[in-house]
């Protein structure tokens, strides 16, 4: 089975002053689909916090790692900043089709900065914080994760 981490971004969830909604739909959605993952990881906002979690879920194996909350344009919305730090290769197509998703959604959607890419044999992908971009957003990463996985191990298009 291939292995995801989930990193859930945000101050007050790491503060314990309000509790992880995005997180959670994301670990289920992978969960349904076959990944092993842990219950979701959190971190405060900002880009080192992002960059040394990200580094540890890959450290520890992970193929699929996703990201939720702090892609937006607030100061304190380091997540695609840290992942930069981090990404090998940029892989755009994805983060456009989560911000057209997003968009037809809610005009906001188009203010989200997140990135996908890879590092090694791993996909990490930035989504951001609400809830109903999570539960939107899943599917469409899920829609490619396993071909990517399988290419970065040196699999044969299909």
């Amino acid at each position: 089975m291939p292995s995801a981490v989930v990193i859930t971004v945000s101050d007050r969830s790491a503060a314990g002053t309000r509790t992880d909604g995005s997180g959670p739909i994301a670990v289920e959605a992978l969960r349904a689909a076959g990944f092993t993952c842990d219950d979701a990881a959190i971190v405060a906002d900002g880009a080192d916090s992002v960059e040394q979690a990200l580094r540890t879920a890959l450290d520890a194996g992970a193929q699929l790692i996703i990201t939720t909350g702090g892609t937006g344009i607030s100061p304190r919305d380091q997540t695609p900043d840290g992942t930069s730090r981090v990404l090998q290769r940029d892989v755009p197509g994805i983060a456009e089709e989560l911000r057209r998703l997003g968009t037809a959604e809610k005009p906001g959607g188009m203010l989200s900065r997140g990135l996908a890419g890879v590092v090694g044999g791993s996909l990490i992908v930035n989504l951001p914080g609400s809830t109903a971009a999570v539960a939107s957003g899943m599917p469409v990463v899920l829609s490619v994760a396993r071909h990517v996985i399988d290419q970065l191990a040196g699999g044969d298009h299909r």
